[in-house]
């Protein structure tokens, strides 16, 4: 079973392995009982901090991922509905994943110059290509400005930089691995039985222990790192300014 508490565990042991200094923040959602999680990471100290570059990784747990990290597919089943052999959700591979915001920004305001339009573009596309680049664990990179108005004017204040990494809490190999094969299901999964009653046996299939334990510690390790090679992209990104 993955929990909460391991998500985030592993990924603070990992970023503070790799030298980012962390500051996390939790939250629990009183109605939903859905746990947050934010972290702002950065190099080097704490103070001037705000005048580089950061990242801050976030997501969001839900009843339905504890559900997910106990069972698999058999847990969306539980989740949503009586359990059915022949339900969808025990023959498809679209599992949701817990999803990891990765959310960059680097000040610009410290340049003491005006960018032009033409400098920002290319610093963007730059951006862009290099996170891209850098980046094995994310699926979407999508680059942005903010703007602030001063003196009539609109100034660039900080590049942005927004990926989302999908982290499969139940199949190490992805939400793929579950499934690839249909005569496989029966060695992939166990039979668990529930209490029967005086007429009725009554069984679920489950799918076996991946042992989360065993490969999200390098799950975590690879998304750290492509946050501290982001990190020096941005770091350094002012002086392909033009």
């Amino acid at each position: 079973m993955l929990t909460y508490e391991d998500v985030t565990a592993f990924f603070l042991k990992a970023a503070t392995g790799l030298g980012l200094v962390t500051h996390p923040e939790y939250w629990t959602n009183g109605h939903s009982m859905e746990r947050e999680f934010a972290c702002v990471c950065h190099f080097g100290s704490c103070e001037g901090s705000e005048t580089r570059g950061s990242c801050t990784l976030s997501f969001t747990w839900s009843t339905l991922d504890t559900a997910l990290s106990l069972e698999g597919p058999v847990g969306v089943c539980d989740f949503f509905h009586e359990l059915d052999e022949h339900c969808p959700h025990l023959h498809t591979s679209d599992i949701p994943p817990l999803e990891l915001d990765l959310s960059y920004v680097l000040p610009l305001n410290g340049s003491g110059t005006s960018l032009s339009e033409a400098s920002l573009l290319n610093m963007t596309q730059m951006l862009k290509l290099r996170a891209s680049e850098l980046s094995s664990r994310a699926i979407e990179t999508r680059p942005g400005v903010n703007m602030t108005l001063q003196d009539s004017r609109l100034q660039a204040e900080s590049l942005t930089v927004q990926q989302r990494v999908e982290l499969p809490i139940w199949h190490p190999d992805g939400m793929r691995g579950l499934h690839d094969e249909p005569h496989s299901r029966s060695a992939r999964f166990a039979q668990r039985s529930r209490p029967a009653s005086d007429d009725e046996d009554e069984s679920e299939v489950v799918a076996d222990n991946p042992r989360p334990e065993d490969w999200l510690p390098q799950v975590m390790f690879d998304v750290c790192l492509d946050i501290c090679q982001v990190l020096q992209t941005l770091n350094t990104i002012t002086v392909f300014k033009i």
